[in-house]
């Protein structure tokens, strides 16, 4: 009869042996080749045994990668990331050589099965973590483009989005209490973008104590979004993650987001039984629901997860993005005076001394404006290193075969600073180097020189950008219309970088915010107690 010390043995050396066996395959076995079965050409940084270049990614993997691959001076580089064989992709050049060809993006749409992500996205039913090759994918993706996230439906939001920029003013001239004083900028942009992405999705703004614990949400939503999940990169070591409690948080963070879903859906739901279907702008709850209940759209929403999936990808991209992008470009302009002042010359010329506000139809005219938000998104773009891809079949690159199942980083921001696409200045804030050529939103983020790309790439590029454009340029139009800025007591805003999926600043944007006086008129945009001032009236 054997002991329990016996089983404790055989266990341990059966454990030994597996960890043995995995180190040769590791050590021995290359991850990519070349048509021929040759070495691949590009660099590979050695790694550790087990963990492979992990330890190399540090607290902001953007920043790591674009150091690693200047030194070893590789635009293209292959990692392995615990046992995911990864390439890195940090040049507009390497981005070409990557995704010019139709039938290599088609190869690398795909996603990896994070565990956050899954999670949260009810098992991969949205559009940023579907897989590519399934009709749900290009349902919803469709469905999204032509119900959702269409300028059709972006242009019936319009009030909304004025109403909340305007909101935006007001709590920014009540936080200077009229003198001049500091204002945490950040935390009044996440507070308007929630807003707006409340109205547009869920149909109401939630009230102030709802919006206080729908930031909490947020916001842990998006620090496990961009958490490191050991199961991510060495699946036999998922037990880690719970040790370390992310599995719990993980496991908690869904059922608050779930509950907050389900009463939002039950709400619209009761609303839709007792009322008349004109009787209110339908929102995109009420779109979901509409497609929920056709037949036609029935595989692919007939599901309340594909619903509350979907609702993550607008409430949780829609919300983080467009307030990273205005905080970056409010700390752009700060730190440059001289833009921000030729900025703010261009909105009040085109609103003039008889209104208050920058409404969505002045847009068109705010040329400068769109360069400067370009460039903002050039150096940093809000989510640094793009989603990860994942190829669905092997492709090839330069004649390399990557194998399925590699994970593909595309590093924005190292794109964005790159000096052979962007010049030797390229570190510099210089909103003039986009000049030359209409920039209305019709206009794509991306073109054959991929040297600009902060909404993705190919058929994964962002479905949301018209709508995400258009919040930041109202928004950053307002306050440069109705404030002068400036850092507090002459100092200088800094640029340290907090980690996540979507990067913020690590320090609050607080900056000084004195109401600008009418050139003509010597009337401000807001009283002190942020009502209204309209000139002439």
């Amino acid at each position: 009869m054997e002991t329990p010390q016996a089983h404790e043995l055989l266990a341990r050396v059966l454990l030994v042996l597996a960890i043995v066996l995995l180190l040769k395959r590791m050590l021995l076995s290359p991850p990519f080749k070349t048509s021929s079965g040759s070495s691949p050409p590009f660099p590979r940084p050695r790694g550790l045994p087990i963990i492979g270049n992990l330890h190399q990614l540090g607290a902001l993997p953007q920043a790591s990668l674009s150091s690693l691959a200047a030194e070893h001076a590789a635009p293209l580089m292959l990692l392995r990331l615990g046992s995911v064989p990864t390439l890195v992709v940090s040049s507009a050049a390497a981005a070409r050589a990557v995704f010019r060809r139709g039938s290599n993006d088609r190869a690398l749409s795909g996603r990896p099965a994070l565990r956050a992500a899954a999670t949260l996205s009810y098992g991969l039913r949205n559009v940023s973590f579907a897989p590519p090759g399934g009709e749900f994918w290009r349902a919803a993706r469709r469905a999204c483009l032509s119900e959702l996230l269409g300028a059709p439906r972006v242009r019936a939001f319009r009030a909304v989005r004025e109403d909340e920029a305007t909101a935006l003013v007001a709590a920014v001239a009540d936080e200077s209490r009229g003198n001049g004083s500091a204002v945490n900028l950040s935390d009044r942009l996440v507070a308007a973008t929630s807003r707006i992405v409340r109205r547009v999705a869920f149909g109401d703004d939630g009230g102030e104590d709802s919006s206080i614990r729908t930031k909490a949400i947020l916001e842990e939503t998006q620090r496990l979004l961009g958490a490191f999940f050991v199961a991510d990169y060495m699946p036999w070591l998922g037990w880690l993650d719970t040790l370390r409690g992310l599995r719990r948080r993980l496991e908690r963070n869904f059922h608050e987001l779930d509950a907050f879903y389900e009463k939002v859906i039950d709400e619209h739901v009761h609303r839709r039984t007792t009322m008349s279907n004109n009787s209110k702008e339908e929102d995109l709850v009420d779109v979901l629901l509409r497609l929920h209940d056709d037949p036609a759209h029935r595989s692919t929403f007939g599901s309340r997860g594909a619903i509350k999936g979907i609702l993550t990808d607008m409430f949780i991209a829609g919300t983080d993005t467009s307030s990273a992008a205005v905080e970056w470009t409010m700390t752009e302009l700060v730190r440059n005076p001289d833009v921000l002042a030729k900025a703010q010359r261009e909105v009040r010329g085109v609103v003039g001394d008889n209104r208050d506000a920058v409404l969505e139809s002045d847009l068109p005219r705010l040329h400068y404006l769109k360069l400067v938000i370009r460039e903002s998104l050039r150096l940093h773009p809000p989510v640094p290193l793009l989603v990860p891809r994942e190829t669905t079949e092997p492709c090839t690159v330069h004649g390399y075969v990557l194998p399925a199942k590699t994970r593909v980083l595309v590093n924005a921001k190292a794109i964005g600073t790159d000096p052979d696409a962007w010049g030797p200045d390229a570190a510099r804030f210089v909103p003039e180097r986009h000049d030359g050529g209409d920039l209305n939103d019709h206009k794509p983020w991306h073109d054959d020189t991929f040297r600009l790309v902060p909404f993705g790439l190919g058929r994964r590029s962002c479905p949301g950008v018209h709508f995400a454009t258009a919040v930041v340029e109202l928004l950053l139009a307002n306050l440069l219309l109705c404030f002068d800025w400036r850092a507090p007591h002459g100092g200088e805003v800094d640029l340290e970088e907090e980690n996540g999926l979507t990067v913020h600043r690590k320090n609050p944007l607080v900056l000084v915010a004195e109401r600008r006086r009418g050139a003509a008129s010597g009337t401000s945009c807001l009283d002190p107690q942020g009502h209204d001032v309209v000139p002439g009236k």
